[in-house]
């Protein structure tokens, strides 16, 4: 690999792709070379880069200069005055804020440990996701040689369990402990499912993976296919990611050239091979059951469990799913060590999360920090504080279906322990971030609305539950609910946790769970008072439903 004295990239996620990235990448080309700069001078499309505030982005190393929103026509200015003359552009420079990436210090907490620290994203925004040489000069497929060449099997499912890796969709379930079930169950024919189908509302740090280090996810899978015994792999990607599954096919492609894919792999007698499935467009298929349903061709709707899917998975074989967050720590704890991994996190949830801040904070963006850090800090350090100075009233760590989390709680280690015994999950790591000028009730009644519709219909709980949940919320925002209707909506959400056949129902009530233990008096202020103290709901005083 030549030595240059600068690197630059250019942002390439379907945002700043649909804003002409490409055509700004092909300006970067022709100029550079046009001030004879082609061996002084390296040029990359990477992955998205963390912010899309100011897309297509250009980033100029070692000086770390971020410029943006970048149209051709500035290329000629750009290269002229930061690779030629070595001064910054300044008026091409995008607005001050901190990437994604960048370390922060927290004095708040014992000790000192940085904000962000990445695993799961070390190489996002930074090597060209197209390209298997780019991903193999950062370490890549240092994990799978090892892992064939110097460990059994059984040694990678112990590495994993040692480290502490536990599922990053939302369970929190020890990963070793799923891979044993899998490599312990018997069969000749065993498969590993790359659960990709990010449906979550306000999630999408696995497209930021898949579309910029799509080989972290190739090689991770063909490590647990080593480790379990299976020879075949699927990537169920949501149907709207387009440009991670051309990413996926590509990756897919380079490695079987490469020799990293197909039979005999590092001269051993293991192979793997893997597909890609583009989603069904159900929020449902998210579910692992319903996603196997898919795969098979069929209607996308949950089993019943037991068995499950690590004895009983796709077309009745042993199956190991994880998702995509979970499957991008793999590599890096094989080459790395457990103790290395468990340097980050807390003792009962080591390494990082990847969350995406959203809502109404100053930024909002992917961040990767140790678990364990608080809400507090997250805000503080990377959301910037609330907009327009306005105090903090709420969080949702989960997207439809995660807890409601009040601001009594934002000191609380996020992580999956210490949110169990304050009664909230951590979920799957989006962080809608509201105001004190969010209503609850219109906010769960918008959740509800979401899970009506989203429901497969299989189950009575689900089915019924949602659209019944639904109606009393709205009514509640109307003006004409009754207190009576809160013991309804509780009887609801247990109904719907303790009765629905999967997580998607078992999970729809816990907006409402959450709302009235923590919000109850502003509830209550609708019904009793018959007005709404953020002045969302219309409160019209006009039955919208008539609940029998």
């Amino acid at each position: 690999m030549k030595a240059v004295r600068s690197m630059v990239l250019v942002s390439s996620d379907p945002k700043s792709l649909e804003r002409g990235a490409q055509q700004v990448f092909q300006r970067l080309q022709e100029e550079i070379k046009a001030f004879g700069l082609e061996n002084e001078v390296s040029l990359s499309m990477v992955g998205d880069v963390g912010r899309h505030d100011a897309v297509p982005m250009v980033i100029v190393y070692p000086e770390a200069v971020i410029y943006g929103p970048v149209k051709p026509e500035d290329v000629h200015f750009l290269v002229e005055e930061h690779l030629y003359k070595g001064r910054v552009a300044a008026p091409l420079q995008a607005s001050v804020r901190e990437l994604s990436g960048k370390i922060a210090w927290l004095q708040a907490r014992k000790g000192t440990l940085p904000a962000e620290q990445r695993i799961v994203l070390e190489r996002a925004g930074v090597i060209d996701p197209t390209s298997i040489e780019d991903y193999i000069v950062h370490d890549g497929y240092a994990a799978l040689g090892k892992a064939l060449t110097e460990m059994t099997p059984q040694q990678v499912i112990e590495a994993l369990s040692k480290a502490g890796l536990r599922g990053r969709g939302g369970a929190g379930f020890p990963t070793g402990t799923k891979w044993g079930f899998v490599a312990k169950t018997p069969g000749k024919v065993k498969y590993v499912v790359c659960n990709a189908d990010e449906s979550e509302p306000g999630t999408f740090k696995d497209r930021l993976i898949l579309e910029g280090d799509p080989f972290s996810i190739i090689e991770a899978m063909t490590l647990a296919g080593y480790a379990v015994g299976a020879s075949v792999g699927y990537i169920y990607v949501r149907g709207e990611y387009g440009l991670a599954q051309e990413r996926l096919h590509n990756a897919i492609a380079q490695a079987e050239e490469m020799g990293f894919l197909g039979k005999n792999l590092f001269g051993t007698d293991f192979s793997f091979e893997i597909h890609v499935h583009g989603g069904a467009g159900a929020y449902i298929c998210g579910e692992e059951t319903a996603l196997i349903e898919s795969i098979e061709g069929k209607r996308g709707e949950p089993r019943s469990r037991p068995p499950y899917p690590t004895t009983h998975g796709l077309w009745g074989k042993p199956t190991l799913v994880n998702n995509v967050e979970t499957l991008a720590n793999v590599a890096p704890i094989i080459r790395n060590g457990a103790e290395w991994f468990r340097g980050f996190g807390t003792p009962s949830s080591p390494g990082t999360k990847v969350y995406t801040i959203l809502g109404n904070t100053n930024v909002t963006g992917l961040i990767e920090v140790p678990m364990g850090v608080t809400l507090r800090e997250v805000l503080a350090i990377y959301g910037k504080g609330m907009k327009n100075g306005a105090n903090f009233k709420l969080a949702q760590t989960g997207g439809s279906s995660g807890s409601v989390i009040p601001a009594s709680l934002q000191d609380t280690p996020m992580d999956f322990d210490a949110f169990n015994r304050a009664g909230v999950a951590l979920g799957s790591g989006a962080l809608l971030i509201c105001d004190e000028e969010t209503c609850v009730v219109d906010l769960a009644r918008v959740l509800l609305k979401f899970f009506e519709v989203e429901s497969c219909g299989k189950c009575t709980p689900c089915r019924v539950g949602n659209e019944r949940a639904y109606q009393i919320l709205t009514n509640i925002a109307e003006g004409v609910g009754t207190l009576q209707d809160l013991d309804d909506l509780l009887m609801l959400s247990d109904n719907l946790y303790q009765l629905s056949n999967c997580g998607l129902g078992q999970t729809a009530g816990t907006p409402i769970r959450d709302v009235l233990t923590y919000f109850r008096a502003e509830v209550e202020a609708h019904i009793r008072l018959k007005v709404c103290p953020a002045g969302v709901c219309s409160m019209s005083g006009h039955k919208v439903y008539q609940i029998n």
